[in-house]
């Protein structure tokens, strides 16, 4: 008595849809390697500055202080948000056919990125003052939902799709944008000019790939 091969996960699919599969962890781990590497790069270690230090670093910077040039220093962790929100969205979701193995990174991927967003030397007290309340926010916001994405799953293709785009690309114009507007300061600090790092370059590219893939995912045909 002969038994069928077991059906792969994405049988069915259309090369579009095995794509786009494939776009979305792809697009969030760009995203992420980018974020946590260089923005501004150095031969020093203890003088590369990685996305994930702007937010705290940003607040050091003299025409920062002097009240000179104002910036929404929060923006700065929106990638992370991005990437928490958006792996723990898709995980679940029945079109993309994840398996066990996928849906485990994607979610170890969200908690990561979530807890990124803790600032250093945390306390609890401290997350509920006024300089961390938008982060502690974010924060939960990114745990809970981790924990419901079976659920979230449920939600509108479209609804998801069109939340997921234009938060990542929200993620890709305000922190670059910061960014570009502090880095001449940065340069009078090092007493050189100074260019974008490659860490910039990473997570810009993964973030527009991540907007394209959910807008793109958005408007598609729902598979039959």
């Amino acid at each position: 008595m002969s038994t069928a091969p077991p059906q792969r996960p994405d049988a069915g699919l259309t090369s579009l849809e095995r794509l786009l599969r494939w776009l979305w962890p792809t697009a969030l781990l760009l995203a992420f390697l980018g974020y946590t590497g260089p923005w501004v790069d150095h031969k020093a270690a203890g003088l590369v500055i990685t996305g994930l230090d702007l937010g705290e670093y940003v607040k050091f910077l003299a025409p920062i202080r002097r009240g000179e040039l104002s910036l929404w220093r929060e923006g700065f962790y929106l990638p992370l948000l991005a990437i928490s929100l958006t792996a723990s969205l898709i995980a679940f979701r029945a079109e993309l056919r994840y398996g066990w193995p996928m849906r485990a990174l994607l979610l170890a991927l969200a908690v990561v990125a979530a807890l990124n967003l803790l600032p250093p030397a945390w306390t609890p007290q401290r997350m509920l003052t006024a300089e961390f309340r938008q982060q502690a926010a974010a924060l939960a916001a990114s745990l809970l939902a981790m924990a419901f994405s079976p659920l979230l799953a449920l939600l509108p293709r479209r609804i998801v799709g069109l939340f997921i785009g234009l938060l990542s690309i929200a993620a890709a114009l305000l922190p670059m944008q910061q960014f570009f507007a502090v880095l001449p300061a940065i340069s009078a600090l090092y007493n050189r000019p100074q260019a974008p790092g490659w860490g910039m370059v990473l997570c810009a590219i993964g973030l527009w790939t991540l907007a394209a893939t959910a807008l793109g995912w958005t408007w598609k045909r729902t598979i039959k």
